[in-house]
């Protein structure tokens, strides 16, 4: 076990090469800074999972740490395209990536039976899809009580998890307030997990009915990495950086450019990412 690790000693410990990684956030919380420290650290041949990839894995992808992309919806919202996706996609410019495309309804249930312990999920959905017959991982099965034509995905079991959260006391236990997409059960599916968080506090002191407390034993690592989650927001401690998500798509689309902003901003940035006594130990996997 150790103790007091940075989010670079937790990333080192906890994501390798050719692992399928979750990283959640729903427009609020999403973990900008641990995607920073992988592309910093170089991982190559991931399997990225999110609902809705945006900026953090267009730069993923733009850097050349993915081999296969699982989502259900791409693009830098209320702006436009993920053009370092597209690149991908098209060119297979920095690397070919195959991508795997579902439904949110579909998304959020193979989340939800990964994080039961539940081989697959069921829901009504897919009908008239254009993805049923093209997808191998869609199926449709029938129900043994009431014979419905049920639609039928693998769950999903992430070899790592990492979410953006408010706060964590010294036990490792973390409270996630304001909007909660997936971000409980990409923990409890994962096998491996990690989570910033804006401050370590003495108590959580949950302030409202809309929270979600994952326990200490939920998570193999938190560390203390304030402003985490920009420019994504997080509530009660800041907003979102709407000019950034404009700005990205001048940024993105041209591959020169993209690549020198990476370089200015995150490859030769290090993450502020302990504050001393703030972070709490990660179990080694």
């Amino acid at each position: 076990m150790t103790a007091f690790p940075s989010l670079a000693d937790a990333v080192a410990a906890l994501v390798r090469d050719g692992d399928s990684v979750a990283m959640e956030g729903f427009t609020h919380l999403i973990p900008f800074a641990a995607g920073h420290e992988v592309i910093r650290q170089g991982r190559r041949d991931l399997t990225l999972i999110r609902m809705t990839p945006d900026l953090i894995y267009d730069q993923l992808i733009g850097m050349g740490c993915a081999r296969k992309l699982i989502f259900s919806w791409g693009g830098n919202p209320g702006v436009g395209s993920l053009h370092r996706l597209r690149d991908a996609v098209e060119h297979a410019w920095p690397a070919p990536l195959e991508l795997e495309e579902h439904s949110h309804a579909a998304m959020a249930s193979a989340y939800a039976a990964g994080a039961s312990g539940l081989p697959c999920a069921l829901l009504r959905g897919y009908i008239g899809s254009d993805l049923v017959g093209q997808h191998p991982h869609i199926r449709f099965v029938e129900c043994p009580f009431t014979g419905e034509r049920l639609a039928a995905v693998p769950a999903l079991r992430p070899d790592v998890g990492i979410i953006h959260a408010q706060r964590a006391d010294r036990a490792g236990n973390v409270l996630i307030e304001g909007i909660i997409g997936v971000q409980k059960e990409v923990i409890l599916a994962a096998r491996r997990t990690l989570v910033t968080v804006e401050e370590i506090v003495e108590d959580l002191q949950p302030p409202s009915p809309n929270t979600v407390v994952l326990p200490h034993w939920t998570i193999n690592a938190v560390v203390a990495v304030p402003h985490g989650a920009h420019p994504s927001y997080a509530q009660g401690y800041y907003g979102r950086d709407n000019a950034f998500y404009t700005a990205w798509d001048a940024i993105s689309r041209d591959r020169d450019t993209f690549r020198a902003w990476m370089r200015e901003h995150v490859l030769a940035a290090r993450a502020d990412d302990t504050v001393s006594g703030a972070a709490v130990e990660v179990k080694q996997p």
